[in-house]
């Protein structure tokens, strides 16, 4: 800032009107230091309610890996336009940035995990343009369980109080164009539909196609959420060997973010989904070229 400056209008600069949302000293330094902070090296990219806490969890203890300093920084979708030294300033310091990278370990892999970047269209572009050597990793949950345990996410923050039946007819009637939004009740709240993609979620094949387009084969990593539960020291090998890391186990394996339902699913709407999913699903397969155990 020059020395003349007025106070007044330094304060109303990009920069410091940027950094009005730190809310502590320990923000406004890492927003200071950001120039000298690393950028990830990989990701976990989704999907929503599929085990991405669970796996970030495991890869977080590490001895050569480094999170952010929140799980889900959502940069490339909800936080793009605050731009990359925001960006950077969730991640440890560099080499030369003394005891930020220290803890981590000199050769340590930085990494987040923002599981709606799956799902939103345009992230795969912004990720390409900006870290074009990352790897992603993908978690893909039966899409009938997942669509159910992310209704039961919203339904205990009270952004979702119909019947289950009643969201994913109208979701199906909305991808059709019948019906306005506005028949989806409390779902307008938020204007991007985010709330009633239970269903859309689920169809992987055209999320995966659309980073594909974007990047390699060798640079995404494909895991089957159920197998990771069920095998998770054999997936955990997989993963640390697509990352080029060292051999390590967790002190302990299971789910880390639980999800407690209020009800189970009606038999009527798991077949319903069933029927929805059926053919996304046997797309899906075919261009994994593998299939998943999902009865």
């Amino acid at each position: 800032m020059a020395r003349n400056r007025p106070l007044t209008q330094f304060w109303h600069s990009r920069a410091i009107r940027q950094m009005r949302h730190l809310a502590s000293p320990r923000l406004w330094y890492r927003y200071l230091t950001a120039r000298q902070r690393r950028l990830p090296e990989f990701i976990i990219a989704g999907a929503q309610k599929a085990g991405t806490t669970s796996l970030f969890g495991y890869l977080a203890g590490h001895p050569q890996c480094s999170g952010p300093v929140i799980k889900e920084v959502n940069f490339f979708d909800q936080n793009y336009s605050r731009g990359e030294r925001w960006y950077r300033m969730h991640f440890p310091l560099g080499m030369s940035g003394g005891r930020g990278l220290q803890r981590a370990g000199s050769g340590s892999c930085c990494f987040e995990a923002s599981p709606h970047y799956m799902f939103e269209p345009q992230v795969p572009a912004r990720v390409r343009q900006s870290l074009p050597a990352m790897k992603a990793i993908f978690l893909l949950r039966n899409p009938v369980s997942r669509a159910y345990s992310a209704y039961q996410h919203e339904v205990r923050r009270g952004r979702l109080t119909m019947p289950f039946e009643d969201c994913i007819e109208i979701e199906i009637r909305q991808q059709a164009g019948e019906g306005p939004r506005a028949a989806t009740g409390t779902h307008d709240q938020n204007p991007d539909g985010r709330r009633l993609s239970l269903l859309a979620r689920g169809v992987y094949v055209d999320q995966l196609r659309n980073w594909r387009a974007h990047f390699p084969a060798e640079q995404m990593l494909v895991l089957e959420a159920e197998r990771m539960f069920q095998e998770p020291r054999e997936v955990f090998d997989a993963v640390l060997a697509f990352l080029g890391l060292d051999p390590w186990t967790p002190p302990a394996f299971g789910n880390l973010n639980p999800g407690r339902y209020q009800t189970p699913m009606s038999s009527v709407a798991r077949e319903r989904a069933m029927r929805y999913f059926a053919g996304h699903n046997e797309r899906l397969f075919q261009f994994l070229g593998r299939r998943f155990a999902w009865g």
